[in-house]
């Protein structure tokens, strides 16, 4: 796995510097929780351009093209893949398809959406996050080969991951053991599992790719959001025992999403009137809906279930309170 030089960094965008032995052939771009890794997947001999596996939050779009631009060393971009289309793996696509015209691959699901560039059907007007319109000219097949950027990319296969997103997938080398993958499983977890939040069944999902994944042989996971790691066993034991707290309290799946939700829009507003945040909550679809179904029909009690949500985002250090706003921390 390469690592690369620092070109102007911030605490949103650190290089991942682990090298590990035999599994080169990959450059991760360790990123904040804002905007998702990216990786880029380098071509086999006798080939040219890399493929780079999500890019990241609109917000740092400019950033993201520039790191991308000098882990490849001057060499090209031969496609993008999304892992997902979550605002926080495809906010670069945009920017990075004007830089360099690569074709982009997504997962299957979401292509007529795309199309259309429906923010319903896409979650974005759901959530209120903001994504930069793209165009995908191709998509994955779960369970083959990977093939994007009009080429089969040696070793790396696509796996259905449904769970956190009902279209999710995972890349996966069984030559070198390396599984890139998404928010299905992070060193101490997973990403929401926003099929329960709009009303579907989704911790079955969960499990059974948490299953095919114990399944395989893992050496190195690199997941969407946090640094590689080796011990996969621990951290599919941390999955599943979160996954089972979830399952027996619905109520506790629920304050994350809230409190997840929230921080990210504080992520991407840097900061905002205090005053304005149950506005946003009642305007902001999947947000209101948490608030309606734990707090129930009286406006203010639901609203009141918001809010201590977010004294306790500032009470662990996610947010703070000056002067009258909330602060991003």
């Amino acid at each position: 796995m390469r690592s690369a030089g620092n070109p102007g960094l911030t605490q949103n965008a650190t290089m991942n510097a682990q090298t590990l032995d035999g599994l080169g052939g990959l450059t991760v771009l360790e990123r904040g929780w804002l905007s998702s890794n990216n990786i880029l997947i380098h071509p086999a001999p006798g080939q040219k351009g890399a493929l780079l596996v999500d890019t990241g939050h609109v917000n740092h779009a400019a950033q993201t093209l520039a790191l991308v631009q000098h882990a490849l060393g001057g060499q090209p971009l031969a496609g993008i893949v999304n892992t997902h289309l979550h605002s926080d793996h495809c906010g670069g696509n945009a920017t990075l398809q004007r830089a360099f015209a690569a074709p982009l691959c997504i997962p299957p699901g979401h292509a007529q959406a795309v199309a259309a560039w429906d923010e319903q059907q896409l979650s974005y007007r759901a959530t209120g996050q903001r994504v930069d319109r793209f165009v995908a000219s191709q998509q994955m097949v779960p369970g083959q080969a990977l093939q994007a950027g009009g080429r089969l990319w040696p070793g790396w296969q696509v796996l259905a991951a449904p769970g956190h997103d009902p279209h999710s997938v995972m890349l996966f080398n069984e030559g070198t053991g390396v599984l890139l993958s998404a928010d299905a499983l992070w060193g101490n977890g997973f990403g929401v599992v926003f099929p329960e939040v709009e009303g579907e069944p989704g911790f079955d999902d969960v499990e059974a790719v948490l299953n095919l994944i114990a399944g395989l042989p893992v050496k190195v996971v690199v997941p969407g959001h946090g640094a590689p790691f080796t011990d996969v066993a621990a951290a599919l034991d941390r999955a599943r025992s979160r996954l089972a707290a979830f399952r027996a309290s619905p109520e506790r799946h629920a304050r994350y999403a809230f409190k997840v939700l929230v921080k990210y829009h504080l992520m991407e507003e840097g900061a905002m009137a205090e005053e304005d945040l149950m506005p946003w909550a009642r305007a902001t679809p999947l947000v209101a809906a948490l608030m309606q179904a734990q707090g129930g029909v009286d406006a203010a009690a639901n609203e009141g279930w918001g809010r201590a949500l977010v004294d306790e985002l500032v009470a662990q250090g996610a947010a703070a309170r000056q002067g009258g706003r909330l602060v991003d921390a």
